[in-house]
Parts: C-alpha cells; sequence; structure tokens
C-alpha cells in the first residue's frame, strides 16, 4: 500500500502557507508506518515542537492502473474518506529553507490519520463539504469544489509517475486554517456533517 499525498491544492491555503500556485500537482508519499487508526491517538513526536493538523478528502483506490487518462480515472476509486496530515511545521520550514526534501515532516510514524469509508456514490464528488474540530471548535473547512486539481486530475497524473494500485490512499490536499495541535487536544473530521475521524493527541 502506498499512501500519495497532494501538497498546495487549495488556493486559500497556498496564501495562508505564502507559497506559489503550482502548475501541476505537487506529490509526496508516506509509509505505511505512518498510519493512524479511526479512534486511535496521535503521540506528538519528540523531535518537533510544532505539530500542525491538516484535514483532507482521501481516495481510496480500487483498480490498478498506469498511465490512466482524466475520463477513465473515476473507475479506480469507489470510496472516499478523511484524513489528517500531520506535519512537523519547524521541519518542514527548515526543510524547504534548506532545499531539502520534505519527508522528515511529513511521513514520520503515526502522521497519516485516517477515517472510515463511505461510498463515493452517495455524493456529488465535486462539492463534497468537510470540516476539522478542535476540542468541539471549528478550525478547517473546505469543499471539493476549491481544489486546484480534481480527483480524476490527480489519479491521471501520479499514475503517469508510477502504477496506481487496489488499496493505495491518496490524500488530496488542504485547505486554509491548519493550526498546531497539543497534548489532551481532540480532533474530529466530518464530511458532509457525517463524522468519520475521531483522533485524541497524546
Amino acid at each position: 500500500m502506498k499512501i500519495i499525498c497532494v501538497g498546495k491544492n487549495y488556493e486559500d491555503h497556498i496564501k495562508e502557507m505564502s507559497s506559489l500556485k503550482p502548475s501541476s500537482p505537487v506529490i509526496f508519499l508516506k509509509p505505511p508506518t505512518s498510519i493512524t487508526l479511526n479512534g486511535s491517538r496521535f503521540s506528538i513526536p519528540d523531535f518537533s515542537n510544532e505539530i500542525h493538523h491538516e484535514i483532507e478528502l482521501v481516495i481510496k483506490i480500487s483498480r490498478n492502473g498506469k498511465n490512466i487518462k482524466i475520463e477513465d480515472s473515476q473507475n479506480h476509486f469507489r470510496e472516499i474518506s478523511l484524513g489528517i496530515d500531520f506535519t512537523a511545521r519547524d521541519i518542514q520550514n527548515y526543510c524547504k529553507k534548506m532545499g531539502y526534501p520534505w519527508e522528515l515532516s511529513k511521513a514520520f510514524d503515526g502522521s497519516a490519520a485516517i477515517g472510515d469509508f463511505i461510498a463515493k456514490d452517495d455524493f456529488d464528488i465535486n462539492n463534497i463539504n468537510f470540516y476539522l474540530n478542535k476540542n468541539n471548535k471549528m478550525v478547517q473547512q473546505g469543499n471539493s469544489s476549491e481544489m486546484i486539481f480534481s480527483f480524476n486530475q490527480i489519479i491521471s497524473f501520479v499514475s503517469n509517475y508510477f502504477t496506481i494500485e487496489e488499496g493505495d490512499l491518496i490524500y488530496t490536499g488542504t485547505p486554509s486554517g491548519v493550526g498546531a495541535v497539543n497534548k489532551f487536544d481532540k480532533l474530529d473530521g466530518y464530511l458532509n456533517n457525517k463524522k468519520l475521524l475521531h483522533v485524541a493527541i497524546s
């Protein structure tokens, strides 16, 4: 299983991070050891003083593919969920400054929280509302219509570089509102007002 992540896919978040809008999807990977299952605890690692939450729509690949056409991409996933891309922001900022890859700030153990999956056919995938509550207060909110690159565009783009396989997860980018998490925080992710994800911070 691969965990494929998309950066800079919401314009408001790009502005929030004082970054530039990309001309093609920004891709990075996380290893299977980064998964934090729904209802589990996420432990703040000792190597960072600034862990941020990034709520994202996540799609699960249901069919292998390579060099997939955009118009065929919808046939390669059947389920959608929510995930949190936990990011060591202090390390990421250092990596950016030095021109290093981001993996140390993005791919550490537990850094990919994942919620329960639901059938994509239950929704208009081009108009999915989602949000994150921290300690019962909304801190992030987005809609799939705001993505710079759609689900289908992402699948097609990624498959030109490496084969996507059944069970792979694609984290599709975060809207604005990212912020720090602290010990004892409770994070709850909602998709169209249905809670799919809960993570306790320790």
